[in-house]
């Protein structure tokens, strides 16, 4: 399997989680089951969403893949300015935090540290949900290069350094995937990655001993929502059977299956995308006129990212991006 097909996996596996866990936002564990008792789960619709319809979490990952084609690489106040006009328009689903640093009126490089200086939580799991095309993108500059890329996008809304260091670990598992490895054996060479402080939360986790009952926090909290991902991957074989796992969790089944999907995706491949579901699949650009993105678009995405990043010169690619203001003064 090429790495394109894999690039694609991520993208489009993450899109089809979110649309198949958004009926079931907020639901109690079982429900998918309880619906789809062989594990076939479909692009149901329900709760608001139609059919196949992608929530706040492919809208925002797509809103960062064109911005990094368009504006050829990393454009901070590029990627927060479509945000806004993103949130200005009001889209069906949006983070209460994510929506009160958008549309707070603060610069990009302050608004998300600002709120969190007042707030004192910010640790969600919005900047895991839309991480797909960043992870494509900035994989072939290595572990710490995407890493690094990921908490630059990640302080845009979340001033928490946790959502920052959760989204760079996914970042690297999805590069580790990219090049047809199991992204499971690359969790200690991440965590290395990850400052002291962090880490030993991190790693307890992401653990083959952890299991979702485990958490001590609502899984749409970063650090649940992640190992939560991690563990369906790791007790699941296919691509179906990680997301009908994921969802069938509860609560922020959306992004946990968005997650799940990105990781699954990259493991086994667009192809393992059921083909029923992306025929339904679309994603809505509220902000962005009549726009709606089907799953062949979503391609065009994932394939145009990576090469956008193989394309990047090597002494570039090696670079280590500067941290953003708000991700530096976060604790």
């Amino acid at each position: 399997m090429r790495d394109m097909d894999r690039a694609v996996g991520a993208v489009l596996g993450s899109a089809a989680g979110d649309a198949l866990g958004a009926p079931f936002e907020f639901g109690l564990p079982g429900l998918f089951r309880e619906r789809f008792p062989d594990g076939r789960g479909e692009l149901c619709g329900g709760g608001g969403w139609d059919p196949g319809e992608a929530t706040d979490d492919t809208q925002m990952a797509v809103l960062v893949g064109e911005s990094l084609l368009e504006r050829h690489g990393l454009d901070l106040p590029d990627i927060f300015g479509r945000f806004r006009r993103w949130a200005a328009a009001e889209p069906k689903d949006i983070g209460l935090q994510t929506e009160q640093v958008l549309l707070g009126g603060d610069p990009w490089d302050l608004a998300a540290n600002r709120h969190f200086r007042v707030n004192s939580r910010a640790a969600g799991n919005g900047s895991l949900m839309r991480a797909s095309t960043a992870a494509v993108r900035f994989a072939p500059r290595g572990r710490t290069g995407t890493m690094d890329a990921a908490r630059r996008i990640s302080a845009l809304t979340h001033g928490d350094r946790a959502a920052g260091e959760g989204t760079a670990i996914l970042h690297e598992l999805v590069r580790t995937a990219l090049l047809g490895e199991d992204p499971l054996t690359a969790l200690p060479g991440a965590l290395s990655e990850v400052p002291v402080t962090h880490r030993e939360r991190w790693a307890r986790v992401l653990s083959p001993a952890w299991h979702p009952d485990d958490a001590t926090e609502f899984n749409g909290a970063v650090w649940p929502c992640l190992g939560s991902a991690v563990w369906a991957l790791r007790t699941t074989g296919s691509f179906e059977e990680a997301l009908g796992a994921a969802v069938d969790l509860g609560g922020d089944t959306d992004t946990v299956a968005a997650v799940t999907g990105m990781l699954a995706g990259a493991v086994h491949g667009a192809g393992a995308v059921p083909a029923r579901w992306a025929a339904a699949l679309h994603v809505p650009l509220p902000g962005f006129g009549d726009r709606v993105l089907r799953a062949g678009d979503l391609r065009d995405l994932a394939e145009a990212l990576l090469r956008a990043g193989l394309r990047e010169p090597r002494d570039r690619r090696r670079e280590a991006p500067a941290v953003s203001p708000s991700a530096a003064s976060s604790p």
